[in-house]
């Protein structure tokens, strides 16, 4: 039987616990009765308009002493102005869902499958307060149904923090952040923000969370609100001596080598299996590039937090630019390592992953390298490059027929993520490259090739499929599996001289390719573009789409650079001014550094473009005027492809050549221009593709 001392203690724990306020709605039914506005109470309180609301909404509660004094408040005003009868009050079954805490008890202890956080209404109560934030005027289209919340993370994977301390997340959600130092900003995000994302394979890592800073939250936590220095933007850092990077190693917090940039990493050692990591990004140092987030870091928080947070559901939580997150979805669904037991202990360790690039990085084949690579300058390589890139091509003017100059329309076709459905069921090497001489040719071996292809003949109005600025060419050179194997397919009898090749394989990018198309196909849906749309009705939807919904057409822009930059940065190349030929660079230490899966995407993409230019000769006898990249531009009686474009009397588009629509690997009108206008740049040695297209990046190696 319990002492008394025993059931004293119980008690005292009780009276000493938090006290438990009404549901939201009745915090502002009673506020109101009093005749009492937000902005009264908020003075009152001393706090901002934007907590009590959020209070109000159930999107966070308040923290002790502020806690005690509301709760006192609210008791007054509860004695004053008693609720009425459920009875009496129309609709008064809706139910209201509790607010669920924000802090450890978060992610300990949870029984509900989602976070409850918003209160539902009763029929003809009042509308929760808005919030600011921009109107959606996406089209009408429907939804696939929620992802389940991870209740480790009921708020999401990431905030967008302001200067008054509101954190904006995942669907509206608002919570209230007290940091106002970056080390306590850090300790928030990991003990009581209930930010993250559950991991992407069963044998990767879960996402830390992200904290987004405004210009205004960057400041009150004693950042400076631009970086300025002579450097390129990425490339600036906080000095070591600053206020704010002393502090964090005080706090015996890490920073990873890239400093205290634009994006950084904070973190500790993981405690077991808890990892203790935070992701920070400051908008006004231009973490979110123009380029690959077009007019998002100038949205209100709460939209930047949309835009960031549909990105994270459908590819990764953002870790860095658009190509860092690119390269770290394709180790987060390939992790290198996997759990196996050891035979001699019986305990479970960490052992190599099959389909995967392991943990070690693989230094590339001379050919395969770069001119500065360590490979090449200390062996004194002179044997030549691999030379896989995207097409820039123009046809000689002089190869122009009558016909086709008196066409009155030059017409852009863009292929939608090229390099996407170029990564599609691609085999790439694994392992570390062995040396061949004289090897019989396979295509089923991925690897370098040397090998001469310049007696292939091609229609000198095609470009040739071998070179991307389209010439022919004179002699031996090194090519890529896919790049031989066309040669052999237009009827070439090739005689590689030497070879390197690997002995372990696998469609290493199938995952990466197959998460980004969902990405890229749901994103155009959302903006109208869906995949039953006729070719006209296709058309007219691209035309309008980014005008639907500015934050998704930032979300589409986002995908289509995580995919060039994921792939760019498969072969990132020394970057800063202290940089000397023949030094290892630190993304040689990745197992990602790997120049010949980035050159196989490449040469499979340039194949499938000029298959379906040689089909498209076959079935139209029409011949493009220019390529670039993924871009390949025609002579067309009309302003539409749909004039020239080959279908069959059904009405259907012919197989082999372009066709148009939202999958990757098809097309979508880039640009109309005149011909004559077309044919002027040509006589200049301009690109008419280039010009179109806006001179798209193409493959970028970003940071």
């Amino acid at each position: 039987m319990a002492s008394e001392e025993e059931l004293f203690a119980s008690v005292d724990a009780l009276l000493n616990e938090e006290p438990h306020l009404p549901p939201p709605a009745e915090r502002a039914r009673l506020r109101e009765a009093a005749g009492i506005t937000q902005a009264r109470l908020a003075t009152a309180l001393k706090t901002t308009t934007q907590s009590v609301k959020n209070w109000e909404n159930g999107r966070s509660e308040p923290k002790s002493p502020r806690l005690d004094a509301y709760q006192r408040l609210l008791n007054g005003w509860a004695a004053k102005y008693p609720a009425p009868s459920a009875a009496s009050v129309p609709g008064a079954a809706a139910a209201t869902v509790p607010a669920a805490p924000i802090g450890p008890a978060a992610s300990a202890g949870r029984t509900t499958d989602a976070p409850q956080t918003l209160t539902v209404p009763a029929a003809g109560s009042a509308r929760p307060a808005d919030r600011p934030a921009a109107a959606s005027r996406r089209p009408a289209v429907k939804k696939a149904a929620a992802p389940a919340v991870d209740p480790r993370f009921p708020h999401g994977p990431l905030a967008v923090l302001n200067g008054d301390g509101c954190a904006y997340g995942t669907g509206g959600i608002v919570l209230d952040c007290p940091a106002a130092t970056v080390v306590e900003l850090v300790e928030w995000a990991l003990r009581e923000s209930g930010l993250g994302a559950p991991r992407l394979h069963r044998n990767g890592k879960d996402s830390d969370p992200l904290i987004v800073l405004t210009a205004a939250a960057a400041v009150k936590l004693g950042l400076p609100e631009r970086l300025e220095g002579h450097e390129q933007r990425r490339s600036l850092r906080l000095p070591e001596d600053h206020p704010v990077v002393k502090a964090v190693v005080k706090a015996k917090w890490r920073l990873t080598q890239r400093g205290f940039g634009p994006w950084v990493r904070i973190y500790r050692k993981a405690q077991g299996t808890q990892r203790q990591c935070v992701q920070l990004a400051v908008l006004s140092w231009d973490a979110l590039d123009e380029r690959s987030w077009p007019g998002v870091a100038g949205m209100e928080p709460a939209d930047i937090a949309r835009v960031l947070s549909i990105y994270a559901q459908r590819v990764i939580t953002p870790r860095g630019s658009t190509a860092v997150s690119g390269l770290e979805l394709m180790t987060a669904l390939r992790p290198p390592t996997r759990a196996v037991r050891d035979e001699a202990s019986g305990n479970w360790v960490p052992g190599h992953n099959p389909g995967s690039l392991g943990t070690e990085p693989v230094d590339p084949a001379p050919p395969e390298a770069t001119p500065e690579h360590p490979v090449v300058v200390d062996s004194g390589w002179t044997g030549g490059f691999l030379n896989e890139e995207a097409y820039q091509w123009v046809r000689d003017v002089s190869l122009l027929n009558d016909e086709e100059c008196t066409l009155p329309y030059a017409v852009g076709l863009d292929l939608n993520t090229a390099f996407l459905a170029a990564a599609a069921r691609l085999v790439v090497g694994l392992s570390e490259p062995d040396h061949f001489h004289a090897p019989a040719f396979n295509p089923k071996i991925p690897g370098s090739w040397l090998v001469d292809l310049s007696h292939v003949e091609v229609d000198p109005r095609l470009p040739s499929p071998f070179t991307p600025d389209g010439t022919r060419p004179t002699g031996p050179a090194w090519y890529q599996t896919h790049t031989v194997a066309y040669a052999q397919e237009l009827g070439c009898n090739v005689a590689p001289l030497e070879a390197h090749l690997r002995r372990e394989t696998g469609a290493y990018l199938d995952p990466w390719h197959d998460r980004l198309k969902a990405a890229y196909v749901d994103t155009l849906a959302d903006l109208g573009v869906t995949k039953d749309l006729d070719d006209r009705a296709f058309l007219a939807a691209m035309e309008r789409h980014k005008d639907a919904d500015p934050a998704m057409a930032a979300v589409l822009a986002a995908i289509k650079a995580t995919v060039k930059g994921g792939i760019g940065k498969l072969r990132e190349r020394p970057q800063g001014r202290k940089y000397k030929e023949g030094e290892r660079w630190p993304a040689l230490q990745r197992p990602t550094w790997r120049p010949d899966i980035r050159a196989a995407v490449i040469a499979k993409a340039r194949i499938n473009m000029h298959r379906k230019l040689r089909n498209m000769a076959t079935m139209t006898g029409l011949y493009p005027l220019a390529v670039l990249s993924d871009c390949v531009v025609y002579p067309s009686p009309g302003q539409s492809p749909l004039d020239f474009l080959p279908y069959a009397a059904s009405g259907k588009p012919q197989p082999g050549g372009f066709r148009l629509g939202p999958t990757p690997g098809l097309a979508k009108l880039e640009g109309v221009q005149t011909m004559l206008w077309a044919v002027d740049l040509m006589e200049q040695g301009y690109n008419p593709a280039r010009h179109i297209k806006g001179g798209d990046a193409v493959l970028d190696e970003g940071e």
